[in-house]
């Protein structure tokens, strides 16, 4: 289970372009609150909390608590639209969603690749391409997996992975569910497909010279058909 983020939030008075930089300016990151049956407020957030959540990973949509001055208890939110800066890559702006264990979002889970070591095809040089770095889903707010781990154990070149060898936790359901597309494949290594390649080749070649061959063996036989009925 990731650790759970705890964000304090302050109201935030001034909006707008002007409010926001003000708002930087004193280490706080900008947002707002909203969801749960009540009017969207807007509030700033501690700089530093933010940013931890992002450098690792978990400013994404999965479970958080916002502390708010005022409110008893913290409470559950989850983080919907974050803005980065363009150029210094850092979060420059938050929404948070009030969410309770009723509420169900439509969110991407990403996926691990596990045993791989345990994967003929990958002892043998196959390569692992991803076909889709994260599942979407639709999970109760309060349940959202953090990561879907895939077993790669006996898998040979050639064999793909499907979403629906994916086991998903009670509640939670596929946004996609008209077709069980692929997740990952164990492709050939390069060499291979290249010997491969050549193997075809060379075959097509042998095969056109034989065809040739015979054509002319063909047309040799007509020529000396035609000279003894002249005869």
């Amino acid at each position: 289970m990731a650790e759970t983020d705890v964000f304090h939030c302050e109201p935030r008075k001034r909006t707008g372009t002007g409010g926001a930089r003000a708002v930087r300016r004193d280490g706080w990151t900008p947002g707002v609150l909203y969801g749960g049956g009540e009017e969207p407020v807007a509030i700033r957030l501690r700089s530093n909390e933010v940013l931890k959540a992002f450098m690792h990973g978990r400013l994404r949509p999965q479970l958080a608590k916002i502390d708010v001055p005022g409110e008893d208890g913290q409470q559950p939110v989850i983080p919907r639209d974050v803005q980065i800066h363009p150029v210094k890559g850092f979060p420059i702006h938050v929404d948070l969603m009030r969410v309770n264990e009723k509420t169900r979002i439509d969110v991407e889970v990403p996926v691990r690749f596990i045993n791989e070591d345990d994967s003929p095809g990958l002892k043998r040089g196959g390569v692992l391409n991803v076909v889709r770095h994260a599942i979407d889903i639709y999970a109760p707010a309060t349940a959202i997996p953090d990561i879907f781990e895939i077993d790669v154990t006996g898998l040979e070149i050639g064999d793909a992975v499907h979403v629906s060898s994916i086991a998903l936790p009670d509640g939670v359901t596929l946004v996609t569910t008209d077709r069980d597309y692929t997740v990952a494949t164990i492709a050939a290594p390069s060499a291979l497909k290249s010997s491969d390649d050549a193997a075809d080749d060379e075959a097509e070649g042998a095969e056109a010279g034989e065809d040739d061959e015979a054509a002319e063996a063909a047309e040799g036989g007509d020529g000396e058909d035609s000279g003894d009925s002249e005869s």
